[in-house]
C-alpha cells in the first residue's frame, strides 16, 4: 500500500521500524503483568494502564526515531542515499536498541528487587562503579547475559538491515532522490503528536499514571524509559519543608515542651536513675539484611540463628523494631543520626547539604572512636557520614592482616575477630562501629571456615518460610557464625563484662513472610523494615523482652541513657527504657512508589505522596474489630503524624547541626 502511494523509503523504514518497537515495548509491559501482577487484580482491570502505557510507549518510539525523520529531511542523510548512510543508521539503531533492551533488563531487576520502576535511583550505583561492578560480577552470571543481550541487538540490527534490503529491493522503480518532502513533514507531525501526547488535551507526563491510584497500575503503565529521566529530577533534594505546622505533634511525640523556634527540637537530657556508672563500652553492630522473619527469634522453624536467638534471651531485646526504609547507606545514615533519610532519590549520604549532620556520638567524652567495616568506607560515601564522629578512627580493607573475600572485603568472621584484637588493646572506654556485609549478595563463605557446618533445606520450605535460595539461607546461618565467633573471642578479653553490644540489622529484606506473620508484612512490605534490636551486657542489663513498636532512629538515645552522663538530642529518636510515657510508632517511607506512613502497635497506615491513596491495615491478628468512628479517629491521628514526621526530618536533614 505504501509502495501505492508512492511513499518514499525512508518513511517505509521508519513505519517498520516503529512498529517493532511497538511490539518490543508490550512485550516487555505484557511479561511484567505476567511475573509481577497482584492476585487481586484482574486483567481486564489493567486495560486503562495499558492504554496510557501505549501512550508513554508511542512518546519514547517517536523520540527514538526522530533523528532519522529530521535528519532525512535533507537527501544526502538518508538511510536509502548510500550504503555509507545505511551502515551508520544500522548502527545508531543497534547502539538504541542495545539502551532499550539494558533498560528493560535493568527494570525487571528492580521490580523483583524493590517492586518499581527503573529510576533514577540507579544512578548511586554509578556512583560506586568498582563495587557495583565487582558485586554485580560476583552475584549473577554476567558472561550469559552479555552473551544473550549481544545476540538479541546482533538479530535486530540483522533485521533492519533485511527490512532496508527488501524495502530498496521492493522500491527498485522509484528513484532513490525522487520523494516528496511532504511525507516527511507528515511523519515529523505524527511523531511530535506521539512526544506530546496519543489523544490527550495536554502534555504527556510523569504524574498521570498516578491518576490510578493503584501502585501496580502505575508502574505498569509507566515504561522504565519514562520512569528514569523523569526522576532525574528528584536526585535534587527539596528541603522545602512544613515542619513549623507539625511541630505541636512532634512536640507531644517527643516529649519536648511546645515552644517552636530554631532550636525547638534540641534537648539536653541528664542521666536518669538506671544510667549505669561504669562507664561501659559501646559495641554497636550494625548488621547487614538482617530480617527478623528469616530469623529464629520470629520463631521461623528454619531456625537460622539459634545463637543470636540465645543472646537475645539474655539481654534487652526488642521484638518488633522497625527502620525507616530499605537499603544500606539509609539504614546507616538513620542509625548514626536519628532522622530517617526521606530523599525521594539520592542518598543523603552522597549529599553534600544533608551528610554533615550532629551525632550524639560526640557527646560520648573521654571515649575512643572506632568504625570498622570489611571494604572500603568510600562505598556509599560512609566515611563522609562517619567523618561527623570526632577523631574517629576508621578501619577497613587495607589495613587488616586478613584477605578480602569478595566485593565487599574481608569475612564478617574476620571483620569481627580484626575489630577485637583492636578493642582488647585499649585502655580508655571506647565506642565503636561494626558494619557486617556478608549477609548480601554475592553470599561468599570463607573456604577456611571449615568448623562451619550450614543447615540445608528443600526448596519448598526455603520459599515457605522466606528465603530465596540455599545460598541466601547459608549466608544467614553465617552471619550467626560470625557472631558467635565475636562473643567467644569478647568472653575471653578482660572489656567483655564493662561493654554494651548493641546489635541491629540496617534493613530487612521483602518477601513472602506469611507463614510468620500477619498479611501486612507481605502485602505492604514491612519485611523490608522489621529488623531485631538487641542489647547485650550480661553483666550490666537484666534480660527483658520487648514487645513494643520501636524505630532504628532510636538506638543512640537509648545507648546515650544508659551512661551516666547527659547528651544533646536534636533528632526524631528517643530513649526506649527511660521512663517517660511514649506512643509506640515508627515511621517508614518507601522512596520509589512514594509510600510513607507510621506503623504502632496494632496497625500500619500509609499513604503515596503521588497518589491520592492510603492504606490501613493490622499488624497483629485477632485485633478487636474497629466502628467506622474509632477507624477514621485512628487513621486520621497517623495521617497527621505521619506527615509530621515526614515533613520535620525533611527539615532536620538541613538543620540538626
Amino acid at each position: 500500500m505504501l509502495r501505492k502511494l508512492r511513499v518514499p523509503k525512508t518513511i517505509q523504514w521508519l513505519v517498520k521500524l516503529f512498529f517493532i518497537y511497538l511490539i518490543i515495548f508490550t512485550a516487555f509491559r505484557i511479561a511484567t503483568v505476567c511475573c509481577f501482577k497482584p492476585a487481586k487484580t484482574g486483567i481486564t482491570d489493567l486495560l486503562p494502564a495499558f492504554w496510557l502505557g501505549l501512550k508513554y510507549d508511542l512518546r519514547w518510539i517517536a523520540f527514538l526515531l526522530l533523528p532519522i525523520a529530521v535528519l532525512s529531511l535533507f537527501r544526502k542523510w538518508s538511510p536509502f542515499y548510500s550504503e555509507r548512510n545505511k551502515k551508520i543508521w544500522t548502527v545508531y539503531l543497534g547502539i538504541i536498541t542495545l539502551l532499550v533492551l539494558f533498560f528493560y533488563g535493568a527494570d525487571f531487576g528492580q521490580f523483583a528487587y524493590v517492586n518499581s520502576r527503573l529510576n533514577a535511583d540507579a544512578l548511586i550505583f554509578a556512583e560506586d562503579p568498582k563495587e557495583s561492578l565487582q558485586m554485580v560480577w560476583q552475584s549473577y552470571p554476567v558472561f550469559w547475559i552479555l552473551l544473550g543481550l549481544t545476540g538479541a541487538v546482533l538479530m535486530m540490527i540483522w533485521m533492519f538491515r533485511r527490512m532496508h534490503v527488501d524495502i530498496e529491493e521492493k522500491n527498485s522503480n522509484i528513484h532513490k532522490f525522487a520523494y516528496r518532502k511532504s511525507w516527511h513533514l507528515a511523519a515529523l507531525l505524527i511523531l511530535g503528536w506521539f512526544m506530546y501526547g496519543f489523544l490527550t488535551l495536554s502534555p504527556l507526563n510523569f504524574m498521570r499514571a498516578f491518576r490510578f491510584n493503584d501502585e501496580f497500575k502505575s508502574n505498569l503503565a509507566l515504561n522504565p524509559l519514562q520512569n528514569f529521566f523523569t526522576t532525574l529530577r528528584f536526585r535534587d533534594p527539596d528541603y522545602h519543608s512544613d515542619a513549623k505546622a507539625s511541630f505541636p505533634l512532634m512536640a507531644k511525640f517527643l516529649n519536648l515542651p511546645e515552644k517552636p523556634g530554631n532550636n525547638a527540637y534540641s534537648r539536653i537530657i541528664a542521666p536518669g536513675s538506671k544510667s549505669l556508672e561504669s562507664q561501659p563500652n559501646i559495641v554497636l553492630v550494625l548488621c547487614e539484611s538482617f530480617s527478623m522473619y528469616k530469623s529464629s527469634m520470629s520463631g521461623n522453624p528454619l531456625n537460622s540463628t539459634p545463637y543470636f536467638n540465645s543472646l537475645c534471651n539474655e539481654g534487652i531485646f526488642f521484638e518488633r523494631c522497625f527502620t525507616p526504609t530499605f537499603g544500606t547507606a539509609r539504614g546507616i545514615f538513620a542509625t548514626l543520626t536519628g532522622i530517617p533519610d526521606v530523599q525521594l532519590s539520592k542518598f543523603a549520604t552522597r549529599n553534600e547539604a544533608s551528610v554533615k549532620q550532629r551525632t550524639i556520638i560526640n557527646d560520648f567524652v573521654d571515649y575512643e572512636k572506632f568504625y570498622f567495616i570489611g571494604g572500603r568506607s568510600q562505598f556509599n560515601n560512609f566515611q563522609g557520614l562517619v567523618a561527623n564522629i570526632n577523631n574517629v578512627n576508621i578501619y577497613e580493607e587495607g589495613k587488616y592482616s586478613a584477605k578480602p573475600l569478595n566485593v565487599w572485603g574481608i569475612s564478617d568472621k574476620n571483620l569481627f575477630l580484626e575489630a577485637h584484637n583492636v578493642l582488647g588493646r585499649q585502655q580508655k572506654p571506647f565506642f565503636a562501629i561494626i558494619q557486617t556485609a556478608d549477609n548480601h549478595r554475592p553470599f561468599n563463605i570463607p573456604e577456611e571456615d571449615k568448623d562451619f557446618a550450614p543447615k540445608t533445606a528443600a526448596p519448598e520450605e526455603l520459599k515457605k518460610y522466606g528465603f530465596e535460595s540455599q545460598k541466601e539461607y547459608t549466608a544467614f546461618q553465617y552471619t550467626d557464625y560470625s557472631f558467635k565467633k565475636f562473643i567467644d573471642a569478647a568472653r575471653s578479653a578482660p572489656y567483655f563484662h564493662n561493654t554494651i553490644f548493641v546489635f541491629i540489622g540496617d534493613h530487612g529484606v521483602e518477601g513472602d513472610a506469611g507463614a510468620i506473620y500477619p498479611k501486612a508484612w507481605t502485602e505492604q512490605r514491612l519485611s523490608e523494615e522489621h529488623v531485631p534490636l538487641l542489647f547485650y551486657a550480661p553483666a550490666l542489663l537484666q534480660p527483658q523482652r520487648r514487645p513494643e513498636t520501636v524505630s532504628q532512629i532510636d538506638v543512640l538515645p537509648t545507648i546515650a541513657g544508659l551512661l551516666q552522663q547527659p547528651y544533646q538530642n536534636s533528632t526524631l529518636g528517643r530513649d526506649l527504657l527511660d521512663s517517660l510515657p511514649k506512643e509506640h510508632a515508627a515511621f517508614i517511607i518507601y522512596h520509589a512508589p512514594g509510600w510513607i506512613g507510621v506503623v504502632n502497635d496494632d496497625y500500619f497506615y500509609r499513604k503515596n505522596i503521588r497518589m491520592k491513596n492510603e492504606e490501613f491495615v493490622p499488624v497483629r491478628n485477632n485485633l478487636p474489630p474497629l466502628t467506622t468512628v474509632q477507624e477514621d479517629s485512628v487513621k486520621k491521628h497517623l495521617s497527621e503524624l505521619t506527615t509530621a514526621m515526614y515533613e520535620t526530618a525533611r527539615w532536620m536533614l538541613l538543620h540538626n547541626r
